[in-house]
Formats: C-alpha cells, sequence, structure tokens
C-alpha cells in the first residue's frame, strides 16, 4: 500500500523509483543527481528550520545549525543512505514549553540528554521493537504527517506572523491568529503556489536531467525577480546570515535540580525523533527496497542530537518530506544527504542574500507535493474492504497524530492493534474431544493465554466425563502465567471431582512452571518447544508470534 502510493509519487516529483540491486556507482552523472537532490532538499530545509525554530521559540539561527549538523552527522552515519534530517516541527512542539519556563540553554542540555539516550537505544538494539508497529499504524502515520505538514504551509498565508503566548503549548494543528493575505496577495500568493505544483508535475514528462522540484523552485524564482512581484519571500521570514556554529557549553547548573527539568522533555524527545525517525527509515526502504539499519540510525540520531547540543542546535530527528524530496529527485546514496547539509551551511554563511530572493510561494508548492505524495489516497479505498478494527486504526493515528503528537499516536495504535489481536485470538480457543480407550481426549485448538481462559474452561465437561480425562495441548501454545493458572485450576476441579487427568505435548518449560498439574504430565518425545511469557510486560511480544 505505502510502497504504491510512493511509487506513484515518484512519477510526479522527480525521477521514478527504482529497484538498487547493489552499490551504486558514482559516475558523473551519478554524481551531478545526487548533487542536485542534495540542492533541492537544502532549498527546503531552510523555511522548514526557520519555522520550526519559531515554534519552539529560538532564534532562526539554532534551527538552522541544528539542521545542518543533524542532517550532516546522520548522512554520514545513519541507518539508511538518502534520508534527511534536521529540525521537526514533532520535536519543536514539545520543546516550546521548557525554552517558555527555563530558558534556551536549558533546552540545549536537554538535547544532549536527548542524545545520550538515543545512543543507548541504539547501543542496546531497540531500535528492532519497530517491527511491532502494525501497516494499519503506519498508514495512520503517513496520513496524519501529511496533514501536519500541510498545515505548517498555512502560516505562509499570513503577512504578519502570529504572536505565541510564552509557556502556552501549541499542537502541530494549532493555527494561530495572525493577519491573513486577502486580496491581490492572495490570489498572487495561491497562482504562484498552483504554478509551482504545475511545472513539478510537468518537468518529468520533459526532461529528467533536473529534479522537478528545484526546476519549479527556479522558474518561480525567476519569474518573481522578473515580474518585480510583489510576494513574500524567505528573507521575509528571517535573516538566515551567520558564521560557523562554535562549541557551546549549555550553561546550566549541574545538580538533581536540572536533571529533573531536562529528564522528562529529553525522554519524550528522544521517543518521538527515534519513532519518527525509524518509521521514515521504513518508509525510504520500501522505495528503495532495503531493510535493516534501525540500531545504526538510533546511534546515529542520538550521536547528532549530541553534538548538536554543544553547538547551539535545537536538535532533531529524520524528516519524512525531505527524505521523500530527496529519494524521488533521484538521491540514492550518503552524498546527497551531505550535500544537502553543506548547501544548507553555504546558504548560511555566504549565501543568505540569493536564498533571501525565493518566494515563498515556490517552497509552499513543494510542500504541498510532498503532502500529496506522502499521503496514503488508497487507504481511504480500502476502508470498506479492510476489518473494521484496522480502519479505526488508521483513523485514530491519523487523528491523534494531527492533535497530539507522533510518539503518543503510535503508541496508541499499537495498543489497540495488540488490544484487538488479543480479542480475535483469545476467540480461537476450541478442543475436538474423542475416545481413546476408557479416557476421554480433549485435543485443544489455539493459543491459551489470559484472553481465552474462559473460553478453554469452558470447554471441559467435568461432571459427565469418564474418570480419566487426556488433555492434548499438540495443537496449541500455553503462552503466559493466567495460561499456567487456568491449567493448574482445571486439574484442581477434576481432582476434586474424584477423576483423574493428564497432560499431553506440554513444553518443557511447562513442566518447570506448573505445580500441582506438573505431576500429571505425560513426558513424550515429541513435546513441543517454545518459551512461557511469565512477565505481562512481554506476553503481547509471545503470542504475537502464534501457533
Amino acid at each position: 500500500m505505502i510502497r504504491s502510493t510512493l511509487a506513484a509519487f515518484a512519477d510526479s516529483i522527480s525521477i521514478p523509483a527504482r529497484k538498487t540491486a547493489g552499490p551504486l556507482t558514482f559516475t558523473p552523472n551519478r554524481v551531478k543527481v545526487e548533487l542536485l537532490a542534495g540542492l533541492t532538499v537544502a532549498l527546503a530545509l531552510v523555511p522548514e528550520a526557520v519555522a520550526f525554530a519559531f515554534v519552539a521559540g529560538v532564534e532562526p539561527l539554532v534551527g538552522l545549525y541544528a539542521a545542518f549538523i543533524v542532517g550532516l552527522i546522520t548522512a554520514i552515519i545513519g541507518g539508511r543512505p538518502g534520508m534527511i534530517s534536521g529540525a521537526t516541527g514533532a520535536l519543536a512542539v514539545v520543546m516550546v514549553a521548557l525554552v517558555a519556563d527555563h530558558g534556551v540553554e536549558y533546552l540545549f542540555a536537554t538535547v544532549v540528554l536527548m542524545g545520550i539516550m538515543q545512543i543507548g537505544a541504539g547501543v542496546f538494539k531497540l531500535g528492532k521493537f519497530i517491527r511491532l508497529v502494525p501497516h494499519p499504524v503506519m498508514l495512520g502515520f503517513v496520513n496524519g504527517l501529511a496533514i501536519v505538514i500541510g498545515m505548517a504551509q498555512l502560516s505562509q498565508f499570513q503577512s504578519e506572523p502570529p504572536v505565541r503566548i510564552p509557556g502556552e503549548h501549541y499542537g502541530p494543528f494549532h493555527i494561530l491568529e495572525g493577519t491573513w493575505l486577502t486580496g491581490t496577495p492572495l490570489m498572487l500568493m495561491l497562482g504562484l503556489v498552483a504554478l509551482t505544483m504545475f511545472l513539478i508535475w510537468v518537468t518529468p514528462k520533459v526532461t529528467k536531467a533536473i529534479p522537478a522540484p528545484l526546476v519549479g523552485i527556479g522558474l518561480v524564482t525567476a519569474l518573481v525577480i522578473g515580474l518585480n512581484l510583489n510576494v513574500q519571500t524567505v528573507s521575509d521570514l528571517a535573516s538566515i546570515k551567520g558564521g560557523l556554529p562554535s562549541l557551546h557549553i549549555p550553561s546550566v547548573p549541574l545538580n538533581v535540580d536540572t536533571l529533573q527539568i531536562i529528564f522528562p522533555y529529553a525522554l519524550v524527545l528522544a521517543a518521538i525523533g527515534l519513532i519518527e525517525s525509524l518509521l521514515t527509515l521504513n518508509l525510504v526502504g520500501e522505495i528503495k527496497e532495503e531493510r535493516g539499519g534501525a540500531s545504526q540510525e538510533c546511534v546515529a540520531q542520538g550521536i547528532a542530537n549530541t553534538v548538536t547540543g554543544f553547538f547551539g542546535g535545537m536538535g532533531g530527528c529524520a524528516m519524512i518530506g525531505q527524505s521523500m524530496i530527496n529519494v524521488k529527485s533521484g538521491g540514492r546514496t550518503r552524498l546527497s544527504g551531505i550535500s544537502a547539509s553543506l548547501f544548507l551551511l553555504a546558504f548560511i554563511l555566504v549565501g543568505s542574500r540569493f536564498i533571501g530572493m525565493i518566494p515563498l510561494a515556490a517552497l509552499v508548492g513543494v510542500m504541498f507535493m510532498v503532502v500529496i505524495g506522502t499521503f496514503a489516497w488508497q487507504s481511504l479505498t480500502i476502508m470498506r474492504r479492510i476489518p473494521l478494527i484496522d480502519a479505526l486504526v488508521i483513523v485514530l493515528v491519523t487523528v491523534v497524530t494531527v492533535y497530539h503528537d507522533l510518539a503518543v499516536a503510535v503508541v496508541v495504535g499499537v495498543i489497540v492493534s495488540a488490544l484487538a489481536y488479543a480479542w480475535s485470538a483469545a476467540k480461537h480457543i476450541d478442543a475436538e474431544a474423542e475416545e481413546e480407550g476408557e479416557a476421554k481426549v480433549y485435543k485443544i485448538e489455539g493459543p491459551l493465554f489470559f484472553g481465552s481462559i474462559e473460553g478453554f474452561n469452558d470447554l471441559f465437561d467435568i461432571k459427565n466425563d469418564p474418570d480419566m480425562v487426556i488433555v492434548d495441548f499438540a495443537n496449541s501454545r500455553v503462552v503466559d502465567q493466567s495460561a499456567l493458572q487456568a491449567i493448574e485450576g482445571l486439574a484442581a476441579k477434576y481432582t476434586q471431582a474424584g477423576k483423574a487427568i493428564r497432560l499431553r505435548h506440554l513444553t518443557r518449560d511447562c513442566h518447570k512452571l506448573l505445580n500441582r498439574a506438573g505431576q500429571l504430565i505425560i513426558d513424550s518425545d515429541d513435546d513441543p518447544e517454545y518459551q512461557i511469557a511469565t512477565d505481562y510486560s512481554v506476553i503481547t511480544g509471545a503470542f504475537g508470534g502464534g501457533h
């Protein structure tokens, strides 16, 4: 689903996605494609970094330095060549309260701690748990993020920046009251946005030598300058002129009180950053047909944020919009990401005057094309054909991503999916009864866990059963401690009724964990081998494997 949606986007934004069977050869043409893709991404990074810096309540250069440092380091050592990282709105909306209440120095300290946590997640290989995210959650993620990216562009339709109240939390969907464009300026803005989108759509049909977004930005900028049109440009956002980022130790007291302030923020930022980065890793992997790299990406994000915290940056994570622009513009190697960061640094050092001439309408048009390509449109058509719970998860994750944040949305989606699976699996416990001499044999079918215990107990007719009963678990799976307790309870009921019960085809693990019922187990050479989840925190993972 995601692959087909993104593949369709490839035709509209640049060169078609192609399979990469092995390492690419750096021919002159490949280098040109990578550099042009990097330049396109860098142009799109400028207004995003500035806007997210405003969201967080910090200076524009704090966002630009973060985009440069985080983007450069992750491009060099990240888990998926072609991904783009930088300052993001998902992190900025968490930072705003910290900056308002404690100041920017505490933000820098928080970013350093955030990076250390992410390095730890990579070292302990926690990134592999991203595979537990179900496909409906992924669809909700891309849909919600597409809406967030689109809503973030609406502020460019204001002639004056909105006023933010210090200490007030603003979600990514929150549009603040400002002075909106009207009349001729609005029509001109809409016209240039539409022209940019048209150029991005039509360029691949004419030539694929230059990335379509770069053509759109270049031609619309030339038109605005040539006709001397009075429209908003990048320079109207803020000045991006600055020097090289310098080493800056956060000016905060090194004590327990500081840790109590920054630790909760660092934990949330680390979680959001890794979730967004790993989901983007999967999406880019869908296009490039690559797998793995989750732990490496965690370490790369952690190192990048630790470094940027010591160089006056606001931190960041993978950016799905810019990553899609890069990959669809032909960026397949680390060179595109590295060049994007270096181009961004060049804009800050020497090119701010020229970048400031780019009309915001051109960049908005590029991002609207990203929205169109990112949104999983087919998810709307399959709603009536997929299970109701999957449709609910898609909508739920989309809404929570838009109104709250990505981390909460993914956690909610995974929990709802896991509970739905548990409920479904609980209804699939059954038994086939047959005679074996003078004994009655119950052949259990389906997983036995906390959700199916009631159905398991209803399978037995203790009062009318013969004096010998055999319970065969060959086609079942004992999942958790609740299942063990149910077996113990069943054995006690048969014993109390004066009847003998034997348990067949249980694992050696069950032999050790069962107490009284363990004396009634029938040993067999074909007993199954699996582990019992006696810790409820891993129960979901245990029955997720199924029998």
